[in-house]
């Protein structure tokens, strides 16, 4: 029979101890709702000793996220204070548990806490046989047990068992330890702690090696029951565990971790480590397992063929099982026809072999100049070759503009030219740039929405150069514009056009098809 692997989720307490990661309470909620809807079976609300602020935070959270399941823990040094602080915060959920933790390697017990091996042990019992008073779910952490004499550290745990610990945490406190051994420290314990049958056994990694993932597996293998992670591995220095990562390969691996499993809903994974990097402001880097803006893109042309054809050739698992929509494929000197024929596709563009060939020859070369290549440089290159034959596009040929304050009403008139043709209208708006926005829709019809607007100098002293980039969106498609002036109106403008003759462009390759069709 299968046994499922406790999911404890340390986010809110260790996870935040990351540099610059300080969450209010109203943020902790929200992580800890997510967390919620995650499917975590524990989460760690916090230190609620640390400070005021935590232990509101930690109260909050125990009192308004209610589940039948769901334990909120709240961490305590080995001191009735503490213990007493944490009960406090944690009594008003439904399944409050008590963790709480001292040292037991040498080096902590004499720098750190200047206590003998003997006195350790009594402030071990005394703390679980006092925190049992309050519940019966307390679980004890012996702190840096991968430096610990292991003796020592099976005296210890056999101790916190029979003061009542109902979990016994063995944490790799400073990310000391390498797989093959945290696996069999763990194993250790299990064959020389008489009473360990009557705890559950868990694993806490830090990730200074780059290893806390792999040594958290180690542990589940050599009979590990609950693993203490973090969203998108987040914590201090190196940081946590990250549960995404746990997760997953639990998920993708069952050859290997046959006997185990979680209840986590995998499918809510990106959205909780979205919401995490946006309340802390840490984000994770491009190329982070399971969650990074990278982990489902390809770049590569033989890669984007397999994905195309078949997505087990290089897809282990699916974006989707992971909340993420859908794979992408990034463009660049590596890619191949196949992905970028499926790209313009995506963009609406329906051309004829000649064209397309042509294109791939002009995107190639493009590619070995920039790193990657975005849908606009793909439309650019659309226009380009589409301008060479003969489609029209709008150019401006004229802008006045009138704007002030008291009652002004601001008004623009534009002249737009098209091959030989001359079109200008006059129109009002909010402000000058919605005024010739307006103008200019009148002229070609084309009416999208605005979704984004942004200027920025993009050159230094009083006649910086201006660039203006919009974003719109026109029959459920998305259209990016940029344009240059050290007038920002006249770069505004421009930016409108460039969507504007995207737009146009579009539709009237469309219609080039379809009557080619016919």
């Amino acid at each position: 029979m299968k046994e499922k692997i406790i999911i404890f989720d340390t986010t809110l307490r260790d996870g935040e101890q990351a540099p610059g990661a300080t969450l209010n309470k109203k943020e902790k909620f929200l992580i800890a709702e997510s967390l919620k809807d995650l499917g975590v079976d524990v989460i760690e609300a916090g230190f609620p000793v640390s400070s005021p602020d935590d232990f509101e935070a930690v109260k909050f959270i125990a009192k308004n996220i209610s589940s039948s399941k769901l334990v909120i823990c709240g961490l305590s040094r080995a001191i009735k204070k503490d213990i007493d602080v944490c009960w406090e915060a944690i009594k008003y959920s439904k399944n409050p548990r008590i963790h709480t933790f001292i040292a037991t390697s040498d080096v902590h017990m004499k720098y750190k806490l200047n206590k003998t091996r003997e006195e350790v042990l009594e402030m071990t019992k005394e703390a679980v046989r006092y925190a049992r008073k309050f519940t019966d779910n307390v679980e004890f952490s012996a702190e840096d047990a991968v430096r610990s004499d292991p003796e020592f550290l099976f005296k210890v745990v056999e101790t916190a068992i029979k003061a009542g610990a109902t979990t016994i945490n063995i944490p790799d406190t400073v990310g000391y330890s390498v797989p093959q051994e945290f696996g069999n420290l763990i194993k250790r314990i299990r064959e020389n702690v008489p009473n360990i049958d009557k705890a559950t056994l868990s694993a806490h990694c830090h990730n200074d090696l780059g290893l806390a993932v792999a040594n958290s597996l180690a542990a589940i293998l050599n009979g590990a029951r609950q693993v203490e992670c973090t969203i998108n591995g987040l914590g201090e220095r190196a940081g946590n565990a990250a549960l995404e990562e746990i997760v997953m390969t639990l998920r993708v691996r069952k050859d290997v971790f046959k006997d185990v499993y979680t209840t986590i809903d995998t499918t809510k994974i990106y959205k909780t480590s979205y919401l995490v990097r946006s309340l802390t402001g840490v984000m994770v880097q491009p190329n982070k397992a399971i969650v990074g803006d990278n982990a489902f893109a390809h770049e590569a042309g033989i890669h984007q063929d397999g994905i195309l054809k078949h997505k087990l050739t290089y897809e282990i698992m699916t974006p989707e099982s992971v909340g993420v929509p859908e794979s992408r494929l990034i463009l660049g000197k590596h890619s191949g026809k196949h992905a970028f024929c499926k790209r313009l596709l995506e963009l609406g563009y329906k051309l004829p072999k000649k064209v397309i060939d042509k294109l791939f020859v002009k995107f190639k070369e493009l590619a070995d100049k920039k790193k990657y290549i975005y849908d606009e440089d793909l439309i650019s290159l659309i226009e380009e070759e589409t301008h060479e034959t003969g489609l029209e596009l709008f150019t401006l040929d004229y802008l006045h503009t009138i704007s002030g304050s008291k009652g002004v009403l601001p008004t623009a008139t534009v002249r737009l030219k098209k091959e030989k043709q001359l079109f200008q209208r006059a129109a009002s708006g909010d402000g000058p740039v919605d005024a010739v926005y307006n103008a200019i829709d009148e002229i070609t019809g084309i009416k999208p929405r605005l979704l984004d607007y942004t200027v920025q100098a993009i050159s230094m002293g009083k006649d910086a150069v201006g660039e203006a980039s919009i974003k719109v969106e026109y029959q459920n498609n998305i259209y990016i514009g940029r344009g240059r002036s050290t007038d920002i109106i006249e770069a505004s403008t421009k930016a409108y056009l460039d969507v504007i003759n995207k737009i146009y462009l579009s539709r009237k390759l469309k219609r080039t098809k379809i009557k080619e069709k016919l």
